[in-house]
């Protein structure tokens, strides 16, 4: 997917929101936007993911597309299960598949019992975790994430993590915008960085590991254990069966407190400063 030249404004006279941008998103991309309010995040987001067109310039090589937007149109007259079935109808799914994936990503947010509730009856913090089930219907090329982490409780902001890591790894583009500067640090991450005075942003095409401190964490997997879901950094296997986790300084307190409280409990070897790239 690349964005050549692309520019958007409001309007044929009004400022340039973004202008200018050329950017590569190739497959198994992690990019993390960020900028002051303001700067244009939602406005590229939603170029990206196709709701927008370009003012100028021109995106070519967008995948099938899932949109989790800052605000969820939670009136519309449908329940939850259908909602989410019908969206998994558009992604390509077959009925049957649709209607199974609905009740499984309800399941897993722990909205399960919420399935025949009409949208407009849901809390905010239900219709949230529908909002991000309904991007993660099917298997789309690209997800686009707009603050979708917030509004959910720990479990699930764990279960969406968990996700976007398993549809990077299948070779998806994920982009988000989220205001947690923690949020899926030490994954292997290109960071894009809106101006709040100019319109062109500036591409830093490096991990995010690479502008904090990370920790090498080495633990031993209880028999049969698998990580569990949600769990911060980059894992690599050991030979001699250990796991070492590369994880940003600031997740590392929540890493070793999930581990230690899986069941059973991981032993943790060891926990050092992993040297800077």
């Amino acid at each position: 997917m690349r964005l050549t030249g692309v520019g958007r404004r409001y309007g044929p006279g009004g400022p340039w929101i973004l202008r200018d941008l050329d950017l590569d998103i190739p497959g198994g991309t992690l990019l993390r936007v960020e900028g002051a309010n303001g700067s244009g995040k939602s406005t590229l987001l939603r170029l990206l993911a196709g709701i927008d067109a370009p003012s100028a310039g021109r995106i070519t090589g967008r995948p099938r597309t899932a949109y989790v937007p800052e605000r969820f149109p939670a009136a519309l007259p449908m329940t939850a299960g259908a909602y989410l079935t019908h969206l998994g109808r558009v992604h390509g799914l077959g009925r049957a598949a649709a209607s199974r994936g609905a009740r499984e990503w309800l399941e897993r947010f722990g909205a399960g019992a919420y399935a025949g509730t009409p949208l407009s009856e849901l809390s905010k913090g239900t219709s949230q975790k529908v909002a991000v089930a309904q991007g993660l219907m099917g298997t789309p090329g690209l997800l686009v994430l707009d603050e979708a982490w917030t509004g959910l409780d720990r479990a699930s902001r764990g279960v969406l993590d968990a996700a976007v890591r398993e549809r990077v790894a299948g070779g998806a583009r994920v982009v988000f915008v989220d205001h947690d500067p923690g949020r899926l640090a030490g994954e292997p991450c290109a960071v894009l960085r809106l101006g709040n005075h100019s319109a062109r942003p500036a591409f830093e095409d490096a991990a995010r590991s690479a502008r904090q401190p990370t920790m090498h964490i080495v633990v031993e997997p209880p028999p049969g254990a698998v990580l569990p879901a949600g769990l911060p950094g980059v894992p690599e296997p050991l030979s001699d069966g250990a796991i070492r986790l590369t994880v940003a300084r600031p997740r590392t307190d929540d890493t070793l407190r999930i581990l230690l409280a899986a069941q059973p409990p991981w032993h943790i070897r060891s926990v050092t400063e992993a040297p800077h790239p």
